[in-house]
């Protein structure tokens, strides 16, 4: 996944190596040389990760982390203060002021690019819950009455060395939270429940594989956005870039474990658990009231239409990129006048059910009209997109559907049309014509099959 990254610094060589290391992972790099100028980049470009240098003249990297904090349009852009400060009182004063990490020059290229990765992930995925919730509110009044942000926490601990657990227990005991501690990854997943809301899990597990746990809580649904803490020596750089990156953890500490480092950190996973959470909360909210269809419960056609205009407006504004797939049930009117309208009621769920299935998370999904669905997909081109409606296309086939009342099964095929946002001012209409076209263009060759358009004909 690239990222844009904004580089802060006030001596030129630290900036041009910071953008030939980045560049060489194929992000895109911006850059400014003193901290005004870091906050009118930010402001105007949105990027996702900032690389703050902390001794600059005039304004320092504490106060530009400050007031990027206490901009809402930049507030939830990550912070990574770079800086040859490593004693911990500088760090407790970044992370009191907002920044997410500190890494220290001479910067670890392992460290550096497993934190821009995870945290622009974390950018995106917030974004995409803010993105939701937002376009809710304009159909449903949400509910005011916002939840703590702070406050005891469940935590659960995996640490085989009882006296580093013990430590890092009744750390988080003072300030009231309650704590569970488990000395192996089986006895981890025995504990989890609904109630856990941090897990920290030390990488010096010798009875199981630590990043294994990692693993089985991002494939279980119940757990997926669970915060996790990683506790590591300085040597497993190579493990913590794995468990941030390639499988889904939050945050690292590296030992000796320090009790304010430990605190702040734990405190910031909790409080953006916690946000996530009322803002999933407000979105299932308003989703029930209007904004889903009652026979699929898939989202309406005018929640799609709002979802992606505020993504093409994403798109536009900073390069990336998106894609919809456009489908119908060939051949549906027979159905209902062979079978009934329960059974093609029957076809319609059994297709929603299969499409959520065929897609990930991150993609919308929606009962366009009728027998006809969309799927919106942010951060996809023209390849993937199709590659995702051939199997979706595939898993529709491939096994017949049930008729719910007589059990009689129906083979039941989809036509689909693919398209792309294109760069430089794309709008709704524009890349629903190119889908449609290209649906119609699907069933004119035969049907059971997916086409794809890639510019306006």
């Amino acid at each position: 996944m690239s990222a844009r990254v904004l580089v802060v610094d006030d001596v030129a060589a630290n900036v041009k190596l910071l953008e030939a290391k980045l560049s060489s992972e194929y992000f895109d790099v911006l850059s400014a040389y003193n901290g005004r100028t870091a906050l009118q980049v930010a402001d105007s470009e949105l990027p996702d990760v900032i690389l703050l240098d902390v001794m600059m003249p005039h304004m320092d990297g504490f106060e530009v982390c400050r007031r990027l904090k206490a901009n809402p349009r930049t507030a939830d852009v990550p912070v990574v203060m770079v800086t040859a400060l490593s004693d911990v009182a500088n760090r407790l004063r970044g992370l009191e002021v907002g920044a997410d990490d500190f890494l220290t020059k001479p910067v670890n290229d392992i460290a550096l690019f497993a934190r821009v990765r995870s945290l622009a992930r974390l950018k995106r995925m917030m974004e995409e819950w803010r993105l939701r919730e937002g376009i809710c509110g304009r159909f449903v009044d949400r509910d005011s009455a916002a939840a703590e942000d702070s406050g005891p926490a469940t935590i659960l601990i995996v640490e085989e060395d009882r006296f580093a657990a013990g430590q890092m227990a009744d750390i988080l005991r003072s300030v009231g939270h309650s704590v569970i501690c488990a000395a192996a990854g089986v006895d981890a997943q025995t504990l989890l429940d609904g109630d856990t809301e941090l897990v920290i899990v030390s990488l010096s597990l010798p009875s199981c594989d630590p990043l294994r746990l990692v693993s089985q809580c991002r494939a279980n649904e119940a757990f997926r956005q669970l915060p996790i803490l990683l506790i590591a020596e300085d040597i497993d750089l190579i493990r913590v870039a794995k468990g941030l990156v390639d499988l889904g953890a939050n945050d690292y500490l590296i030992r000796p474990v320090d009790r304010q480092e430990l605190l702040a950190r734990t405190n910031a996973q909790i409080r953006r658990k916690r946000l996530q959470d009322r803002l999933q909360q407000n979105y299932q909210r308003g989703l029930s009231l209007v904004l889903t269809d009652p026979l699929t419960s898939l989202y309406v056609r005018r929640y799609g239409e709002a979802h992606l205009d505020e993504l093409l407006e994403r798109v536009n504004q900073d390069a990336t990129s998106a894609a919809v797939l456009l489908f119908d049930v060939d051949h549906f009117k027979q159905v209902n006048d062979t079978h009934g309208h329960d059974a093609g009621d029957d076809v319609l769920r059994e297709l929603a059910a299969r499409t959520i299935k065929s897609v990930r998370s991150v993609d919308l999904t929606v009962r366009w009209g009728g027998e006809e669905f969309l799927v919106v997909m942010p951060e996809t081109d023209l390849a993937n997109a199709a590659a995702v409606a051939e199997r979706l296309r595939a898993a529709v086939a491939k096994e017949l559907f049930t008729v719910r009342s007589s059990g009689e099964k129906l083979a039941v095929t989809i036509s689909v049309g693919v398209a792309t946002a294109i760069a430089g001012g794309d709008h709704r209409d524009r890349l629903l014509k190119r889908a449609d076209d290209a649906l119609y263009s699907a069933k004119s060759a035969g049907r059971n099959r997916v086409i794809v358009r890639s510019v306006d004909i």
